[in-house]
């Protein structure tokens, strides 16, 4: 995407936000640009994020976006590129520090098995390929 596009993109999407939309749009740039976000908080010390902390929580609450002209903006962004990469992040966020057993979830997070919790049979098998 050239950059002339990319400023379109991101004018035409600012347009959809509806109420609060400058600190909604620098808390979508403080989300794609964290790297690790335990509260709101954390959003709001990316330097992107140019308000207070407290505008945070009032752009989610006051932002009502057009969610039809977000999507079909969005889609006519991915009809102008051959062959669209889509990047979904689902990242297992552990709460072990939650304090009831309703906020503490289980999050599936695959790992390899070392080969010695194994049976003798399976280990061949790996081992072979």
């Amino acid at each position: 995407m050239k950059l002339e596009q990319l400023r379109e993109f991101r004018q035409l999407a600012y347009e959809c936000l509806g109420n609060a939309k400058d600190a909604t749009f620098e808390l979508a740039d403080a989300v794609m640009t964290t790297r690790h976000v335990s509260c709101l908080g954390d959003l709001a010390l990316n330097p992107l994020f140019r308000r207070e902390w407290s505008s945070a929580y009032e752009a989610l609450q006051d932002c009502r976006p057009d969610q039809e002209k977000l999507m079909q903006l969005y889609i006519e962004q991915m009809s102008q590129v051959e062959r669209p990469l889509l990047a979904i992040d689902h990242t297992a966020w552990l709460r072990p520090h939650a304090h009831t057993l309703k906020e503490r979830t289980y999050e599936h997070q695959p790992t390899a098995l070392p080969t010695v919790y194994l049976s003798a049979s399976v280990r061949d098998i790996v081992r072979s390929h």
